[in-house]
Parts: structure tokens; C-alpha cells; sequence
């Protein structure tokens, strides 16, 4: 898996700030209903699936309630994250003080429905082009403070990942080559002469006259943006294994197989994280 991605202190000080925000001075519904109740009055409920998918985000939903109610809900998975989920199935049981579980309830949800979602999603894209060799990546096109989430479970479904942030691969995009009058060579040369031996150096090309030209200035990764099909597998032999081959734009579950076919090494795709749908995860109440 990819606990390596979610260290403790992360998700609890992301924790610490969400509940912040969702509670407020008070949650007044619960505090209302509860302020006749001793915080020992039990509760339980059972987090339940109502669409199939993927799981993801257990330590997440666990640490919500942790800071919030330290020792007082206690949460009993049947899963782990990356395992499939069916309609129906109960997926943990959660027990204790009333309280805690109303107020932490739709936030917890929030985390694994979004991270359900985006891992369901991602072994969606993975699955197809895996037949063909092809990794799915994903890219910084991510939510502002949610991107260790979000990264997390594209991992968790059985992808890979582009660049965490703008300080770990070099990307020359078009408007870096618009700068320098649209010289690859020149923009290639300016960050050799800055960066550390231990960064790639990527190239955004849209046209075969630029692939080439990164060729040439040894680039590890060329990214064929929005070509079509028949330009990408021109591409690919021109390259020749000389450098990775990644191919990014109008990328959706139903072009991910063509595009995969090419002979690309890479896919990168937003769709996986901005377009997934979150999973429709409950609390239901045990009768």
C-alpha cells in the first residue's frame, strides 16, 4: 500500500483544522439533543456502502474521531483500504458515546467518500491500461490542502503518481518555451544550468517538430499533449525508448484504451482525481 504517504502527524493536524472549521463554537443540533445525556450513553451504527467500489481513507476516518473523542468511540473495521466494496456491505461498526459519533459523523464521511471515490475511479483507468503496460498518473490538478488525500488514493487504487508539487520534477510547459521565443533547447539549457543532478527534466510537446527537438536535448520524459492517437504512435518510434513516453490530455475512461494502445509508457490524467465521483458511504443506525 502507501501508508508511507499518510504519516500520523499529517492527517491529525488536517484533522485538527477540518473539525475546526465543521464544528465552529458548537454543533448545536447534537449539543441540544445531548445535553440532558451523559456522554456514556452508548450508540452504534454501522458505516455501510451503497455502491460498490473501493475503500479508502481508514486511518483518516479513524483519526477524526480520535482527536475529537479520544477514547470514547470505538471503531471496528471488516476492511482495509484497497479492498472492493459491494451495495450493501457493512464496512466497520462504530460504538460509544452518542455525542462524538453525531458530531464527527459527516465529516468522516467527507474524507473516505471523497478518497473511496477517487481510488474506485482510478483502478477504473488502471485496469484497462495495465493490459497494455501503461501506467495511470495523476497530476497537480488536485484540491488545495487535500493533495496527500488525494494522491493517497489514486495509490490506493492502483495507480501511480506524477510530481507531488513544483520543487520535485522539472515540467517545461508552453508558456516556459513561450519564454524563451519557443526554444526547447534554450529553456532545457537554462534549467541544467540550475537544477540538482537528482531532478528529470520533462517536455510538454504538441507537435512532432518539438518532439524531436526535445529528443535532442536528452529530455527523460516527453509528454505528448492532446495528440491524436496516430500522432502519438509517430511519436513513439521517433523516440525509440530514448526517453519516457507520457501522454496527457482529453484522457477519459472511454479514450484511455486507444491512447494506451499507442505504445506509451505513461498516461496522466486529471480526470482520475477531478472527475471521480465520490462513494456513497452511510451511518446506519443499529436498531
Amino acid at each position: 500500500m502507501a501508508k508511507f504517504l499518510l504519516n500520523s502527524f499529517l492527517i491529525e493536524e488536517h484533522v485538527k483544522n477540518a473539525l475546526a472549521e465543521d464544528i465552529g463554537y458548537g454543533d448545536i443540533s447534537t449539543d441540544s439533543i445531548c445535553c440532558a445525556l451523559s456522554d456514556d450513553v452508548n450508540f452504534e451504527v454501522f458505516l455501510t456502502t451503497r455502491n460498490d467500489g473501493v475503500f479508502c481513507g481508514r486511518d483518516v476516518f479513524e483519526a477524526v474521531f480520535e482527536v475529537l473523542a479520544k477514547d470514547k468511540v470505538k471503531i471496528e473495521f471488516y476492511c482495509n483500504d484497497g479492498d472492493e466494496i459491494k451495495k450493501g456491505d457493512k464496512i466497520a461498526k462504530i460504538s460509544g458515546s452518542a455525542r462524538y459519533i453525531l458530531t464527527g459523523e459527516r465529516l468522516a464521511l467527507n474524507y473516505i467518500q471523497r478518497m473511496s471515490g477517487i481510488a474506485t475511479f482510478t483502478r477504473k483507468f488502471q485496469n484497462i491500461a495495465e493490459k497494455y503496460g501503461v501506467r495511470v498518473v495523476d497530476t497537480r490538478k488536485n484540491t488545495p490542502n487535500f493533495r496527500i488525500f488525494e494522491k493517497y488514493a489514486v495509490k490506493v487504487g492502483g495507480g501511480y503518481l506524477h510530481r507531488f508539487n513544483l520543487c520535485d520534477c522539472v515540467m517545461l510547459k508552453d508558456n516556459h518555451i513561450a519564454l524563451l521565443g519557443g526554444s526547447i533547447k534554450e529553456a532545457v539549457k537554462k534549467v541544467r544550468e540550475n537544477i540538482s543532478h537528482a531532478h528529470k527534466i520533462e517536455v510538454e510537446c504538441d507537435k512532432i517538430s518539438q518532439v524531436k527537438e526535445a529528443l535532442e536535448c536528452k529530455a527523460d520524459i516527453i509528454m505528448l499533449d492532446n495528440m491524436t492517437p496516430e500522432q502519438m504512435k509517430e511519436c513513439v518510434n521517433i523516440i525509440n525508448k530514448q526517453a519516457i513516453v507520457e501522454a496527457s490530455g482529453g484522457v477519459t475512461i472511454e479514450t484511455v484504451e486507444e491512447i494506451a494502445k499507442t505504445g506509451v509508457d505513461i498516461i496522466s490524467t486529471s480526470a482520475i482525481v477531478a472527475k471521480a465521483p465520490t462513494l456513497d458511504l452511510a451511518f446506519d443506525y443499529i436498531d
